[in-house]
């Protein structure tokens, strides 16, 4: 029987890449310059580390942080930008988590989706992904490009496609 894994996965070495280009642009800013900016990726927790002297300025990291990850074709969803700035001394300290796999509540909104769109296809929820399964392949692809359309709050990837 027909099937593919719906999933979010990110790229880590695309990631560490857009972080490495905008520390670069943060050296090079001049309106940065005294500002004690530092952007840090650590691959092991999946988050990234910002640190300034003042809010605005950390504000303008994390433009400087989507930007690159645009010009690196990663989705900027991907960041979790819920956290709060924090104090830390004289410093403005923020965390922001990469966010991968479907938690179980955009997972349920995502089925409910899929039930209403086509009747024709089974699908259901294993761990952070969801498999989807029909009779014939082309009622899979046509579900593919409808999901394609919708926004689900998460990007999407289409995997393990078999006939």
């Amino acid at each position: 029987m027909p099937s593919f894994d719906i999933v979010n996965k990110i790229d880590l070495q695309s990631i560490d890449n857009a972080i490495n280009t905008a520390k670069k642009e943060l050296l090079n800013r001049y309106d940065l310059k005294d500002e004690l900016c530092s952007i840090e990726f650590d691959k092991k927790s999946k988050s990234i580390k910002l640190e300034a002297k003042q809010d605005m300025a950390l504000q303008t990291l994390i433009d400087i942080i989507l930007g690159k990850f645009s010009k690196q074709q990663l989705d900027v969803r991907t960041i979790d930008l819920s956290t709060e700035p924090r104090p830390s001394g004289k410093l403005m300290l923020q965390d922001l988590k990469i966010k991968e796999g479907i938690d179980k509540e955009k997972a349920k909104k995502i089925l409910s989706h899929i039930k209403a769109y086509n009747a024709k296809v089974q699908a259901s929820i294993n761990d952070d992904q969801i498999r989807v399964t029909s009779k014939k392949i082309d009622d899979l692809q046509e579900l593919i490009s409808e999901l394609r359309q919708h926004d689900f709050e998460v990007p999407l990837q289409f995997e393990n496609f078999r006939s």
